[in-house]
């Protein structure tokens, strides 16, 4: 029974693979059709500070699916998930939501909410971090002690 869970859970983890595979080249595409039609629209070359964000907003996108991609990549590899890499596409995401929020249509308080999270996410990444450097991971540490001999 563990052998056909096993399967299962590569079969479903490689079909996430190639999923976000393709979300991420077509968001690409989308990205780049985006500003191609921003920038073409007069006056030619120029963007306005909305437009702008629009682009800003969609380029992290793109940047939170490779992050994505390359924690399902990872898993795979090595059969865990790196907290450190969730901290970052969560931190990531967060300052996305940063930029391109309309700060005339938000409450202060979604604001200081925002704040917390990000702070918070923060704080959680400095921590994942701190322990991996106090007690690595094992395979980590065995190819540690191999470069080293």
């Amino acid at each position: 029974m563990s052998k056909v869970l096993k399967i299962f859970e590569k079969i479903i983890v490689w079909t996430l693979l190639c999923l976000m595979m393709a979300a991420v080249l077509v968001s690409t595409v989308e990205l780049a059709f985006t500003l191609f039609q921003q920038l073409m629209k007069p006056p030619i070359f120029l963007l306005n500070i909305e437009e702008m964000l629009e682009v800003f907003g969609f380029f992290l996108m793109v940047l939170i699916g490779l992050e994505l991609l390359e924690s399902i990549k990872t898993y795979l590899e090595e059969d865990r998930v790196h907290a450190e890499v969730v901290f970052l596409v969560a931190i990531v995401a967060m300052s996305r939501k940063v930029i391109i929020v309309d700060y005339k249509d938000v409450s202060p308080e979604m604001l200081y909410g925002i704040a917390v999270v990000i702070i918070a996410l923060a704080g959680g990444y400095f921590l994942v971090r701190r322990a991996l450097h106090l007690y690595p991971y094992k395979k980590q540490k065995q190819k540690n002690e191999e470069l080293h001999t």
